[in-house]
């Protein structure tokens, strides 16, 4: 079964997308391994320089590196990455299925994106959107496209 691996910047706090979250995690449970990464998110000064920034986004991309699992694929979203449809998404997966490691890893940063490096190491670059999304919603987005693409796969009725 293949491992599907969300390393995600920042805590959910707020219950609707913790629900969210919760929804998509259980429906996913039949189609993967699902493990959800949770880093915490650099404190920041409330009018951070942009040295400060950088600084931040290095320390936990650090830490986003130390979660990814060896030989995985990892997807980064961020906003200059690749647009992709939900059918394009529901190709990379069985991709993997016939690989020795399994794992798919998306990497959601904070609210100040990722660190160039993590976006560089990245197999693949994604954009859900050009529009900006809270990155706790970017995470319910992206367990929602990532059950509709398995479910694509097993022709489900769910993709109309």
């Amino acid at each position: 079964m293949l491992s599907v691996w969300l390393v995600c910047v920042g805590k959910l706090k707020e219950k609707f997308y913790k629900d969210a979250c919760g929804e998509y995690m259980k429906r996913l449970s039949s189609c993967c391994k699902l493990t959800v990464a949770e880093i915490p998110e650099v404190k920041l000064s409330r009018d951070p320089t942009l040295g400060e920034i950088a600084n931040a986004l290095a320390k936990e991309g650090e830490a986003i590196r130390a979660k990814i699992p060896s030989g995985s694929r990892v997807a980064a979203l961020c906003v200059e990455g690749r647009l992709c449809s939900s059918e394009e998404l529901a190709q990379m997966l069985p991709a993997l299925g016939n690989s020795p490691d399994k794992h798919m890893v998306f990497i959601i940063g904070g609210s100040y994106g990722l660190h160039p490096s993590v976006k560089a190491e990245a197999d693949i670059q994604l954009s859900m959107s050009p529009m900006t999304f809270p990155h706790h919603l970017a995470r319910v987005m992206l367990l929602e496209q990532v059950y509709r693409a398995f479910q694509i796969n097993g022709g489900s009725r769910y993709h109309k």
